[in-house]
């Protein structure tokens, strides 16, 4: 049923799935507490509360959306897909070290692997979804020409680092909670956050470039525009140090459009088996 759904609604032009957004999000702030609570608890943390009301309406487009990106023919959806600055990636693409993109749960990140794809081959790491009808179509979706899939497994993390070694580009969501034993406690716009520490691992185990990237929804439903920043910070002291180092970077890629940021994500959970940050 949500399949045949979303593929229904991939038929309707970008322009008004975000209209229709725009309404989804303000009806669910009003109808749900606890979204609406943690969404502004979050924004106001990151001192974005000036962008609250954007951040309801860019968070029900960021839903809307996926039926098109996810069902849409390919061709329709990367028209969409507008690359700013590639010259930053294919600088990194020539040192034939890899490429480690870090991508948050910011804009459209969905669309962004996809329109990498069609210039290089891109393996990403993805977490099936929970809910099992979800689980065809997102792995269709995300199964395009040269976009390799990695689960977030053991198997996955091995096909990511042989990946690299071989030069070609990965994917990551570095601000996604990582399960016990692959994270540690780092701050993030001032509050402990279980965070990954996977991507400095890579990164030290390879030497490969990270490159931060997003792609910031445009207004009028006129698309997305692709940007791409090299990280420069020294990943270097402990694994939390490190971890605190790609938080910052995530909160100054954050700033260039904070409205668009999923602020709804429960981002400061403790897993299961994790001790609190005041056990550290």
């Amino acid at each position: 049923m949500l399949v045949r759904l979303f593929r229904l609604l991939s038929i309707l032009p970008l322009p008004v799935l975000h209209g229709l957004g725009s309404a989804l999000g303000w009806l669910v702030y009003l109808a749900s507490p606890s979204y609406r609570r943690r969404l502004k608890d979050n924004i106001t943390r990151a001192g974005y509360a000036g962008s609250l009301s954007s951040a309801i309406a860019e968070a029900g487009k960021n839903i809307l959306e996926l039926p098109f990106v996810w069902c849409a023919s390919p061709e329709r959806v990367l028209r969409t897909a507008h690359v700013e600055n590639w010259d930053v990636v294919q600088s990194a693409l020539d040192e034939k070290r890899g490429i480690i993109f870090l991508t948050p749960h910011l804009g459209c990140f969905e669309i962004l692997a996809q329109k990498v794809a069609t210039i290089t081959p891109l393996t990403v790491m993805y977490r099936p979804p929970k809910k099992s009808a979800l689980k065809p179509l997102v792995e269709d979706a995300r199964a395009r020409i040269n976009l390799g899939l990695a689960p977030a497994t053991m198997s996955g993390v091995r096909t990511l680092l042989k990946t690299l070694r071989q030069g070609g580009p990965i994917g990551i969501l570095p601000d996604q909670v990582p399960q016990e034993g692959e994270g540690v406690w780092a701050e993030f716009f001032g509050k402990p956050a279980y965070t990954m520490t996977l991507p400095a691992k890579l990164q030290q185990m390879t030497g490969a470039p990270i490159i931060l990237s997003y792609a910031e929804r445009l207004a009028g439903g006129k698309g997305f525009a692709l940007r791409f920043v090299r990280f420069d910070r020294e990943l270097a002291g402990s694994p939390a140090e490190q971890a605190r180092a790609i938080n910052a970077g995530m909160e100054e890629l954050i700033a260039r459009c904070p409205s668009q940021y999923f602020w709804s994500y429960n981002r400061y959970k403790a897993p299961d088996g994790v001790a609190g940050p005041e056990a550290q």
